[in-house]
């Protein structure tokens, strides 16, 4: 398999934001990442990417044995970072903000009319921005790293379980 580019992307429409989301589907967020300038109107978080676009098949459950090398996922996150320009307030729903060492999984991004981006959590988590219009950038950096737990939302369905396959 070839080796995936580190992606870099714009959006300025609902239909742009949709892509977007796509990529930062299942995205790991330290809370401590995540800035709001407002100076500069922007909010900024970092954030460790699954790379769906990257992501092979999962091994079939007949698979036995061993694994090779050769047999090894293919999966993969990087390191990314999200700027959303012409931010005017930010406000958040079922977020500690006081543990700032933990981890949020991004489920999605999308409009909620036109001035309203909202970044939506497992767990119920959500962070709700005013915007004057939507402006958001999206782009890796640094090298990729390859990862044994790819994310599940079959399993994340189900009561307990922490939605990742191993």
């Amino acid at each position: 398999m070839a080796e995936a580019q580190p992606i870099r992307l714009m959006a300025k429409d609902a239909e742009d934001l949709a892509v977007v989301a796509s990529c930062l589907q299942d995205a790991l967020v330290p809370l401590s990442e995540m800035r709001f300038l407002k100076g500069e109107k922007r909010f900024v978080m970092l954030v460790n990417r699954f790379r769906w676009e990257q992501a092979g098949d999962a091994l079939k459950p007949e698979q036995k044995g061993d694994a090779s090398f050769a047999d090894a996922a293919p999966d993969q996150r990087i390191n990314s970072g999200l700027c959303i320009d012409g931010v005017t307030a930010v406000r958040s729903r079922d977020i500690d903000r006081a543990k700032p060492a933990k981890f949020l999984s991004l489920m999605t991004i999308g409009l909620d009319g036109p001035n309203r981006l909202n970044l939506l959590f497992s767990g119920g988590g959500a962070i709700q921005l005013e915007i004057e219009s939507p402006s958001v950038f999206l782009q890796d950096f640094g090298e990729a790293w390859p990862t044994q737990w790819r994310p599940d939302h079959a399993v994340d369905r189900r009561a307990g379980d922490r939605g990742l396959v191993k």
